[in-house]
């Protein structure tokens, strides 16, 4: 009978520990990132013997814990509106490195920029890891990008009618940066010479009321003519040194009898001024997408990602945080190739707890707690039966 109590205390001990397991696992049903663990009962080894009269038995020595084993199971996508914020589809998980330099990785994807523009997980500091060029994990930074410097303009396009049957037409709005960035308004002034040759237009760059340079245009049945499809002219801003400039003809525009009604306008042009950075996401791919005030996206670093080969090689360190026991059967990739899965931008991926098979197990725990409590109870009245009869 003591035996028996001692197999009932094994009951005990060990539905405690897996009302611990499900205890952990509830209390974590909305943190990002978080994935469950269940726990595994094994029995005791048994004990065999005769029983005098040439029978066999066996009798086992009560409930064993062989430990704990991880669910990786897909979480739910939560949208969270942060642009900072993101949740992996598929089998990769995000690489972190910490001060002291040791890799770790995490589903949770909540992260941020520091003072110093280095991205770092929300939780612990812990640096995000991109995978560069040579293979090799490197940190991801905007210290040096958070200005877009300013781009000359090369290129003027133009588009749309220019009356044939007019003899002069101005277009004005033709937008242009310099080398440092500024911006200069000129305009062209057309003057219809189809009298001294057929189909030409004397073009002018005009710098306020002062003339740049000028060059002819000739339309051949309402088309720019090939040789003359591109004006090219040196444009010196004061102060500057000269710089060339492009007015591009040759798409969307047309010469046809329209009375003294012209449609000709700039449609475009390439430079830009410089500009602070309006936003910093990442796309599906993981891949570092900055935009700034002057309309300009520049692409960058791509995040690491790791992927495991079976749970075994996994081992939960708590913060959200998962450790490497195996590194043979680690994998680094990136979003978007083989099964690292893909990447969402504004969201998370909240636990992996199933609360309904959480509530499930947890009556079992208690059934199973109460029956060795029962068993543990009846041992000690057996027990008390025994010695009451030793007393008469």
């Amino acid at each position: 009978m003591l035996e028996s109590i001692y197999i009932g205390m094994s009951g005990l001990t060990g539905y405690s520990q897996g009302l611990r397991v499900i205890a952990n696992n509830t209390a974590n049903v909305n943190t990002p990132g978080f994935k469950s663990s269940s726990l595994q009962f094994t029995d005791l080894f048994a004990s065999g013997g005769g029983n005098g009269d040439g029978g066999a038995y066996q009798i086992g020595h009560g409930l064993g814990t062989n430990g704990t084993t991880l669910n990786f199971r897909q979480g739910e996508l939560r949208q969270t509106g942060n642009a900072l914020d993101l949740a992996l589809t598929g089998d990769g998980m995000f690489t972190l490195k910490d001060s002291s330099g040791k890799t770790h990785y995490t589903r949770a994807g909540q992260f941020e920029f520091d003072s110093s523009g280095v991205l770092v997980n929300r939780a612990d500091g812990a640096k995000v890891m991109a995978l560069a060029g040579d293979g090799k994990l490197a940190e991801i930074s905007i210290a040096n990008a958070r200005t877009s410097s300013g781009k000359a303009s090369s290129t003027v396009s133009l588009s749309g009618n220019l009356s044939s049957t007019a003899t002069s037409q101005t277009v004005s709005g033709v937008t242009v940066f310099d080398a440092l960035g500024g911006e200069h308004a000129l305009s062209l002034q057309l003057t219809n010479t189809n009298a001294t040759s057929a189909g030409s237009w004397d073009v002018a760059l005009m710098d306020g009321d002062t003339k740049v340079a000028s060059k002819q245009l000739i339309f051949a049945s309402g088309q720019p003519a090939p040789a003359t499809q591109k004006l090219a002219f040196s444009f010196a801003p004061t102060g500057q040194g000269a710089m060339p400039l492009t007015l591009d003809f040759s798409v969307g525009v047309t010469s046809f009898a329209s009375g003294n009604l012209s449609t000709l306008a700039m449609s475009s042009q390439d430079g830009f001024a410089p500009a602070a950075m309006t936003a910093a996401t990442f796309d599906n791919t993981g891949t570092l997408v900055q935009t700034y005030a002057n309309g300009q996206t520049i692409k960058g670093a791509r995040l690491a990602l790791g992927r495991f080969d079976s749970s075994d090689d996994v081992a939960s360190t708590g913060g959200g945080s998962f450790d490497a026991l195996n590194e043979s059967g680690w994998h680094i990739g990136v979003a978007g190739t083989g099964a690292f899965g893909s990447i969402t931008s504004g969201s998370v991926e909240i636990s992996n707890v199933d609360l309904s098979q959480e509530f499930s197990d947890l009556v079992i725990m208690q059934r199973g707690y109460q029956a060795s409590s029962q068993i543990i109870s009846t041992a000690n009245d057996m027990l008390q039966e025994l010695f009451s009869m030793k007393g008469k």
